[in-house]
């Protein structure tokens, strides 16, 4: 397969395995699709998608079968990679691309789909070209990374394509951390762990909260924000959390 997914200690691992570059095809959507229910049905709190590849995250849609497909079908499976990559923010678990190779195009835009972004140094580059073969970047690109990093800054690297290396990234705001390569799956692995171990509901209520409350206006989003709050202090988890803070003691959080 293309995509797996599997869960181990209370994280859910979503795999990127089509050699040589993970290029993606309307199967490996399917499977993509596929793998963020199972970690979701599995109600972890994180889950990190990560690649086999020790070059490429991924290089995005098989341009290729681009050419060999009409411009309604294409059209077709571009609209089926919205639907996928959506899932990102509507399902529970907090998402962690762990990039530590090439992330173009399509491929980064599964990383900008995720809620957070933790990169390897290294010389593999990051961006979006699509421009460079007379398209735009279709899969979310021309609206989730202005979002991350502002409208001037991406509109720059979106109309020249021009691609950065993981430290201009994390300069520019691209990913959110960077880490030293022999130190990356470790540090993947410790933020995930961190995160599992926390309060489960209250990291899915935070990012259902963002995720939600980004294309609303302020006072739609703030009332978003409220509805979180509520169910967070019926919460057997809260009442845990602060009591053991009264208490000076670590909270044993169970997820209810």
């Amino acid at each position: 397969m293309a995509v797996t997914a599997e869960v181990r200690d209370r994280v859910g691992r979503i795999t990127l395995d089509r050699p040589p570059a993970n290029s993606y095809d309307a199967g490996f959507l399917e499977e993509l699709d596929q793998a963020i229910g199972q970690v979701a049905e599995a109600g972890v709190a994180v889950a990190v998608v990560r690649s086999a590849s020790d070059k490429f995250f991924s290089a995005g849609a098989d341009v290729k079968a681009f050419l060999e497909r009409s411009a309604d079908d294409n059209m077709v499976m571009c609209r089926r990679a919205h639907q996928v990559l959506d899932r990102f923010a509507a399902e529970a678990p907090l998402f962690i691309a762990a990039i530590a190779g090439h992330a173009l195009g399509g491929g980064y835009e599964i990383a900008l789909a995720c809620d957070i972004r933790v990169a390897a140094e290294g010389g593999y580059r990051i961006g979006l070209p699509e421009v460079t073969l007379g398209l735009l970047p279709g899969t979310g690109g021309t609206q989730r990374l202005p979002r991350l990093i502002g409208r001037g800054r991406a509109l720059e690297l979106m109309t020249t394509g021009r691609t950065v290396t993981p430290a201009e990234a994390e300069r520019l705001g691209m990913v959110d951390r960077l880490v030293p390569a022999g130190e990356f799956d470790q540090a993947v692995a410790d933020l995930a762990a961190s995160l599992a171990n926390g309060a489960p509901l209250a990291v899915a209520a935070i990012t259902r909260a963002v995720n939600d409350g980004l294309d609303r206006a302020l006072p739609d989003a703030l009332d978003r924000e409220l509805e979180e709050l509520a169910a967070l202090f019926a919460s057997e988890d809260a009442r845990e959390g602060m009591t053991a803070f009264t208490e000076k003691r670590p909270p044993k959080f169970s997820g209810r």
